[in-house]
């Protein structure tokens, strides 16, 4: 007797790409996890920043709440991502409190993730405009329990600010010293004697500028003149990050004609455990590189070394490679999107080139083909690193976009390489076709000379398609953080199949 239970496979049905054009449709754990680890709610190329939005609240309700908690914890500690990671415990808040609880210690980490959750839940964006019993619970804990150099450096941001945070949920100070803490955070007299003492020495310098420089995040320090001196003071005790981001900063304030700072700054930067502690991304290393042109040399070098580090991940891939990096016109989206005021500098080219130039770095051999409705040709720089390849490859910048042209130019060539990675917006319009997309045909035709080949394509933006289907040997896979390159290398040895990154996020315990 037929088994009751059987139901028919689900099909990977063609629907339109945002570029207007067939592609194939991720299921809804995949769309998530695309949204998640991509999404920074900016506009992009193709989508409004509404768009990213009502997309990503849609998938939370089409799949299991455990995965929508699966998914907060995977883009917070493997994605290094924050707006959606906290937009999904707004959304668990909302609609399934247990599991938020559960995972909100985890992805809730710092204050600005704390100042991020509450701006949402108070935004009216997922289904509330307050906090709520339960959140507030959650926030109050978070004061309650945070570190005092935690607090502080929540301290610096606006909208809501820190002291506003406190104001909403009226945490209880499970100290005197905590009390005095909340107090001096929202101006209100407090014995002075029983704050932290980086807050004390902040008072003392306020009152005389010729006591040392406390150390705090300097934006608690510009509220009065500062002289080169107390910026050299607030550079050479800076962490990595906040050295990082505010090097022109330095330069413009004299702090780089010091010469012993300079090698202090050099240092802090090359150095690999600081790198991996500041859990930078590279293409923040990226960023900093092509903004700091000006600076001393001995930092650029710096940088250079910090990004190796930054892409430590990089897999040695057994057998022969290809890279697909596209440069067409819609990668110059910034690749965290659109935002006035606060736009990156970063586009998708420069990280697509970025994370091209890893893998040849540790891949000599490998074939990387810059695609626009093309293959574009290119000669790698002949005595530069990461940085400088990355620079070359994102110069091609322009033109249509024909995800399949490399993969037609590998068929013509006769050659079928063991791996095959593309990194795209995955948005391709040229190479239109009925039926199947002709970027599917293409590589089913290279399959025929390589039974074994495997590709990966890496999507760069919020987007919920493909120009492939899921296959045993086809990933399908989002991200810009050096994570990506983890499942590349899992994925190109042979450890798992097309579905393993949506089964990884599923394998998270909450």
């Amino acid at each position: 007797m037929l088994n009751k239970a059987l139901k028919p496979a689900q099909k990977q049905l063609l629907t339109p790409n945002q570029a207007g054009v067939p592609a194939y449709g991720f299921g809804p754990k995949q769309a998530l996890a695309q949204l998640a680890m991509t999404g920074c709610l900016n506009s992009t190329f193709y989508s409004s920043a509404e768009a990213q939005l009502s997309e990503l609240l849609k998938r939370c309700f089409e799949v299991d709440p455990d995965f929508v908690a699966k998914t907060a914890l995977y883009a917070r500690k493997h994605g290094y991502m924050k707006d959606t990671p906290a937009l999904l415990v707004a959304w668990l808040a909302s609609f399934a409190g247990e599991l938020g609880e559960q995972v909100f210690p985890r992805v809730i980490d710092n204050g600005g993730m704390l100042r991020n959750l509450v701006g949402i839940l108070r935004s009216g964006l997922v289904a509330r405009q307050s906090l709520g019993s339960r959140p507030k619970r959650w926030v109050q804990r978070w004061l309650e329990q945070a570190s005092d150099e935690s607090l502080i450096k929540a301290m610096v941001g606006n909208d809501p600010s820190l002291a506003d945070v406190i104001k909403m949920v009226h945490p209880r100070a499970p100290s005197r010293e905590r009390n005095a803490l909340f107090a001096c955070i929202l101006g209100r007299p407090c014995d002075a004697e029983l704050l932290p003492k980086a807050l004390l020495e902040l008072e003392r310098f306020r009152l005389n500028p010729n006591q040392p420089v406390p150390n705090v995040p300097f934006q608690l320090l510009t509220g009065r003149p500062l002289g080169k001196e107390h910026w050299i003071q607030i550079a050479r005790q800076a962490s990595w990050t906040m050295t990082r981001m505010n090097l022109n900063t330095f330069m413009r304030h004299g702090v780089l004609e010091d010469e012993p700072t300079v090698r202090l700054i050099a240092r802090r930067l090359a150095d690999r455990d600081q790198v991996r502690r500041a859990k930078a991304m590279p293409y923040q290393l990226l960023t900093t590189y092509q903004a700091a042109l000006a600076i001393p040399e001995k930092i650029r070098q710096a940088l250079r070394t910090a990004t190796e580090h930054a892409i430590e991940n990089v897999p040695r891939i057994p057998g022969s490679v290809a890279v697909l990096v596209d440069v067409s016109g819609s990668m110059e989206s910034a690749v965290t999107g659109y935002r006035n005021g606060a736009t990156s500098t970063t586009r998708c080219v420069d990280v697509a080139g970025l994370m091209a130039a890893a893998v040849l770095h540790r891949n000599s051999g490998a074939m990387v083909m810059p695609f626009n409705d093309q293959v574009r040709n290119w000669r790698r720089p002949a005595h530069g690193g990461v940085l400088e390849t990355a620079q070359a490859l994102a110069a091609l910048l322009g033109g249509g976009t024909q995800c399949s042209a490399p993969l037609a130019a590998l068929n013509q060539m006769s050659v079928a390489p063991d791996t095959v990675i593309m990194f795209s917006d995955n948005q391709s319009w040229m190479d239109a076709r009925l039926g199947e997309t002709e970027y599917q045909r293409q590589w089913r035709v290279l399959k025929q000379r390589n039974p074994n080949a495997k590709l990966i394509c890496v999507d760069l933006q919020p987007y919920t398609n493909s120009q492939i289907k899921d296959q045993r040997d086809v990933l399908n896979i989002g991200g810009f953080s050096d994570e990506m390159f983890k499942r590349i290398a899992e994925f190109a040895a042979g450890n798992s199949d097309g579905k393993f990154w949506v089964d990884q996020i599923d394998s998270m315990q909450i």
